[in-house]
């Protein structure tokens, strides 16, 4: 697939990280030369200096031929106009737009994204998405991940295997997910180091850090982790570093959160505190070095239940993130830009990693797929992804068992939908209309499985 990206800041930057797993030619387009010089150094790109708006910059390009724009510039305007020009004067399939500025979402304008408005196929907003992201792990504690489908009917959630001593985590796979039947839950994919273990016939058995994915209702979440020993108390208080819109979005819920009793925001440049502060209600925002033992202390950092860092430095949430481990109840939650930095934070204990350009490309995952996807998150950098297909009544694979689809032994049907029924051994059922599949796909099988489900 051929791909113009407007933008190599951190967004860009990190959609550019997903993309260039796959097999796609890639022209990230700046104005920043340095940015461009950085990309250009770490991934297999084509930069080009100018401005993603401007159609020579367009036309130098070879945008006719592009299959795909992702205007993500730190400008609004310029990703709308951007996607105008695409559409306009080189006829682009496919235009992705950032937009960040509330004016420009409200819905009284939904009018406007259309082909006769401003011609912009889908609509992201980055820094929403992670506070969102962010938002499900806290009201689920000890999650690593939770990915809803189905209009929020059916969720996947993730967690840690940390305690070898709960008695049902010594049964082997099979018998766990028989007892989870029972709930109509199951065990669905396990990511063991760099593999990744689907359930099958074979004897599998749960080892220590496992990190261990479960398809269920969302009314189960809290249920099926007391019952593999994560039992966290809901968080009370939060401790959030960073004033940026990351931390607005995700303050604004935390604000309407009965359970969280105490949410402090610490900035260390001062107007952008000040600014923060004014837009939210109950949010205490403190103005100080973030690294300061005074201002931790101020904000109640000691006792949080969880920090949450989300500045623009991965250097900074990873040394925060290494500053709460040392307090033995409060999980961290760190974002990071910069795949340089994932391993480094994955072994600071009690740390989940936010990573930004696997929740950026998730929003976008639909689109960049040729499968019939209803919804699609990825689960890591390398690591696959899970998409919501529904079986329309024209679809080629009605009538067909998931055994006679021919699914690589390394991907898998997690789960089909029928009505409120929720099959979970899916290999002799027979596909119907309206039935809906989770489907955990291998990065290296995206394209065998869009050509299956593709009518």
């Amino acid at each position: 697939m051929k791909i113009a990206v407007g933008g190599a800041s951190s967004v860009g930057k990190s959609i550019v990280g997903y993309l260039s797993l796959g097999n796609n030619d890639i022209v990230v387009v700046d104005e920043d030369a340095t940015k461009l010089d950085e990309i250009a150094k770490e991934y297999d790109v084509q930069p080009v200096l100018g401005s993603i708006s401007r159609p020579d910059i367009q036309e130098s390009i070879g945008m006719k031929d592009m299959d795909m724009l992702i205007a993500v510039t730190n400008s609004d305007e310029i990703n709308m106009v951007a996607c105008q020009v695409a559409y306009t004067l080189f006829n682009v399939p496919k235009k992705i737009a950032r937009v960040d500025s509330e004016y420009f979402l409200n819905p009284l304008w939904n009018t406007l994204y259309n082909e006769k408005s401003l011609p912009i196929d889908l609509v992201i907003t980055p820094d929403i998405e992670i506070a969102k992201f962010i938002d499900n792990l806290l009201n689920l504690p000890g999650s690593t991940a939770v990915f809803p489908f189905m209009n929020d009917k059916i969720n996947i959630f993730a967690f840690r295997h940390l305690n070898p001593d709960i008695p049902f985590m010594k049964f082997s796979l099979n018998h766990i997910n028989q007892k989870l039947k029972e709930m109509s839950a199951q065990i669905v994919l396990i990511a063991r180091g760099t593999r990744r273990i689907l359930p099958n016939d074979d004897e599998i058995y749960l080892q220590r850090n496992d990190l261990i994915y479960i398809c269920c209702l969302p009314e189960q979440n809290m249920e099926i982790m007391r019952l593999f020993g994560v039992d966290h108390n809901s968080y009370e208080k939060i401790v959030i570093f960073g004033a940026n819109p990351i931390s607005y979005y995700l303050a604004s819920q935390i604000e309407k959160n009965e359970n969280i009793a105490n949410c402090r925001i610490i900035e260390d440049d001062a107007a952008k505190a000040a600014k923060l502060a004014e837009m939210l209600n109950s949010t205490t925002v403190i103005t100080g070095e973030i690294m300061s033992d005074v201002i931790l202390q101020d904000a109640g950092f000691a006792t949080a239940d969880a920090s949450v860092s989300v500045t623009e430095r991965d250097k900074d949430n990873m040394l925060l993130a290494l500053l709460a481990s040392r307090n033995k109840d409060t999980q961290a939650l760190s974002l990071v830009n910069s795949k340089d930095y994932n391993v480094l934070t994955a072994n600071i204990r009690n740390n989940v990693i936010i990573d930004r350009s696997v929740i950026t490309i998730s929003a976008i995952l639909k689109y960049l797929r040729k499968a019939r996807i209803q919804e699609a998150y990825s689960i890591g950098r390398g690591m696959g992804e899970i998409w919501e297909i529904r079986m329309e009544a024209d679809s080629v694979n009605l009538g067909h068992t998931v055994r006679e689809l021919k699914i690589p032994a390394d991907c898998s049907i997690m789960m089909i939908a029928r009505g409120e029924t929720l099959i979970f051994d899916t290999t002799k059922t027979k596909l119907e209309a309206g039935d809906v599949i989770l489907i955990y796909v291998s990065s290296v099988n995206i394209r065998r499985i869009e050509r299956i489900f593709y009518l």
